[in-house]
């Protein structure tokens, strides 16, 4: 993998050529502050950002020290920075999910009040950042899997706010496996359940996202080798969610990068749900007898039928 290639894959670079394919962003390109404050593994977070009704009387309050002499502990303040998202945030409709050059904060949901990735300030976004591991890696490690690495982080990061839309369906986003530009597997994005309704629809579904891939992506996106994320709305539409580069940092969910690898080598398509991408996979019982055993033991056998009765991509 090469740099350029990691590079295609930063939202800010392709979101302007797929703008009508995907959701609705605006792009802050990040102060070095803020990607300093990032960064810092110190626990402070900001004592309180901007109450903007409140803007005339706003001050930071200071903090207690147990030493009299020593000044008071200085929390980071972004005022500019916090007053554009503000702008942004409410010409999205007022909920957003945040995103790094590369990555979701998604491994940090947790820490989030709603438990997931919506926010609907500055304060909401910064935890989110402050707590994730994935930020971590595009803000430091970006190119660590490229042959050609000459970069230690891109030149610029940027702050993406995506429009939020609560109706979603986890089942219903894919992750598509683009090889030497023929598309040679996909499976279910969001796999801590496993949704029946996609064994049904699994026709249906590959369908759609090939003819997305052979219209809108094949000969679009200038890499050979990448993977990218749609989402199929209930109206039968498929939506550009993301890039991301083949192997690298990317999971490959259900499969293995050598399954994928010989799927291609047999010019066929493979499509299965997936089952653990969501929590890392360490964490899920496997155990004989277990849920996971079972669902695993499915989508083994979905995986066997797959590979002795699939359609060659066009």
């Amino acid at each position: 993998m090469k740099e350029e290639e990691v590079d295609r894959c930063q939202i800010q670079n392709w979101y302007p050529k797929f703008k009508s394919l995907t959701i609705k962003t605006k792009f802050h390109k990040l102060p070095e502050s803020f990607i300093n404050y990032l960064i810092d593994d110190s626990d402070a977070m900001p004592n309180r950002v901007h109450n903007f009704e409140e803007e005339d009387d706003f001050q930071v309050p200071e903090e207690a020290s147990d030493n009299e002499g020593e000044p008071p502990l200085n929390h980071p303040s972004f005022p500019e920075l916090e007053i554009e998202i503000r702008e942004s945030i409410e010409t999205l409709g007022g909920t957003i999910i945040p995103k790094l050059n590369w990555s979701a904060p998604k491994d940090a949901a947790w820490i989030s009040p709603s438990q997931n990735l919506s926010c609907t300030c500055f304060n909401e976004i910064a935890l989110l950042f402050r707590s994730s591991d994935s930020l971590i890696h595009d803000l430091c490690n970006a190119y660590d899997s490229c042959t050609d690495k000459i970069s230690s982080r891109p030149e610029s990061f940027y702050l993406a706010l995506r429009k939020w839309y609560p109706s979603l369906k986890p089942e219903m986003e894919f992750r598509c496996f683009v090889k030497s530009n023929d598309l040679v597997g996909i499976c279910q994005r969001e796999v801590t359940t496993f949704y029946p309704v996609l064994l049904n629809e699994k026709d249906l579904i590959k369908g759609l996202i090939e003819e997305f891939f052979d219209d809108k992506i094949r000969f679009e996106f200038e890499s050979q080798n990448y993977t990218f994320d749609v989402y199929v709305t209930k109206e039968r539409k498929v939506k550009l969610i993301d890039f991301n580069t083949w192997c690298g940092s990317t999971l490959p969910l259900m499969y293995t990068w050598e399954e994928l690898e010989e799927i291609m080598e047999n010019s066929r398509l493979s499509v299965l749900p997936g089952l653990k991408t969501a929590v890392p996979y360490d964490y899920l019982d496997v155990s004989s007898g277990s849920g996971w055993a079972q669902v695993l033991k499915i989508a083994e056998e979905e995986f066997q039928k797959e590979n002795q009765s699939s359609v060659e991509v066009a």
